[in-house]
């Protein structure tokens, strides 16, 4: 697998599938979430009814697939990060599975491409640098068992894209 990064609009991406960090409700909010939400369309949201309907809200750390709308991407993956507490209320393994889940996902539906936006560093007040950290541990754990073939570390901000460009050696 390879693994990249850069600083961008993940809504913009061509990529196979790229991933929301969703709240719980999977009906959109704000930050990424909203931005893939409005960009998507309705059929983001719609297939998103249904996943509510049939299973309930979205636990943390896991995480669902759906189609993309108007998007470049095909799919959309929905993963719920963890609300920073403090990192002794098993935020650090709850994001772990946030990228072990949407990896998974993507590998059952044969995605080859997927796109990461930096989970829970907006409003859930995860620490940039923490997350970071277990994001880019948790992909390169996975890369000789995954098929997915490349995974993008999409940054929004700045400060995101130089602590990933730091912690990435690029």
């Amino acid at each position: 697998m390879k693994i990249r990064m850069q600083q961008g609009d993940i809504t913009q991406l061509k990529v196979d599938a790229i991933v929301n960090a969703a709240n719980s409700s999977l009906l959109g909010g704000g930050g990424v979430d909203g931005a893939i939400h409005r960009a998507g369309g309705n059929a983001i949201l719609e297939a998103c009814q249904e996943i509510r309907n049939k299973q309930g809200k979205c636990p943390t750390g896991q995480a669902v697939i759906t189609t993309a709308g108007k998007l470049p991407a095909k799919w959309v993956i929905h993963t719920v990060g963890p609300v920073w507490n403090g990192g002794s209320k098993g935020e650090p393994e709850q994001l772990a599975d946030c990228y072990r889940n949407s990896l998974e996902l993507a590998q059952a539906h044969d995605i080859k491409t997927l796109a990461f936006p930096n989970i829970s560093t907006g409003i859930y007040g995860y620490p940039k640098q923490a997350a970071a950290e277990v994001a880019i541990s948790m992909v390169q754990s996975l890369t000789e068992t995954s098929r997915v073939e490349e995974v993008t570390f999409i940054c929004f901000d700045t400060e995101n894209y130089a602590l990933y460009k730091e912690l990435l050696g690029d």
